[in-house]
């Protein structure tokens, strides 16, 4: 990891809020020129500080889908098993491994109740689940985006 100084952080913010600006525009928006934001950018991706570039849902595209944390207790050692079985099913956004009760913390996406259901029962079915718990998202109050 490299150390960011002061214009990386202001760079990766702004990235973050609109990851297609162009590079003359983060430059102006930075008080550098256009070749050290290139330059930079090069740097960060290189080291892997910056490791893709993705779209962001509008709040009207996400409201029409139901999304879910699912907090997940499994044997202890499932964890692969569990996570191998996890990556197949499209309804995972994110796996996180978590402290507590639970092992992971897993976010769900579906486009109804039903997929969502169906999701959790397949999850519930893997070898290794001994119990879950799932938080139905009701609304985002705040959203930092990719960073």
């Amino acid at each position: 990891m490299i150390d960011l100084d002061d214009i990386d952080r202001k760079l990766l913010a702004l990235l973050g809020a609109n990851a297609r600006t162009p590079v003359a525009r983060l430059g102006s928006k930075l008080g550098v020129a256009r070749t050290t934001v290139q330059a930079r950018l090069d740097r960060l991706e290189r080291s892997g500080v910056i490791a893709g570039y993705t779209v962001r849902l509008s709040d009207e595209t996400r409201a029409s889908q139901i999304r879910a944390t699912v907090l997940i207790h499994i044997t202890p050692v499932a964890q692969a098993p569990v996570l191998r079985q996890l990556e197949r099913l499209p309804a995972v956004e994110k796996v996180h491994t978590t402290s507590g009760r639970f092992d992971l913390a897993c976010q769900l996406r579906a486009p109804t109740t039903l997929a969502l259901d169906q999701a959790l029962d397949t999850i519930g079915e893997i070898d290794g689940v001994l119990a879950l718990e799932t938080l139905v998202h009701l609304s985002t109050r705040i959203d930092r985006g990719a960073l």
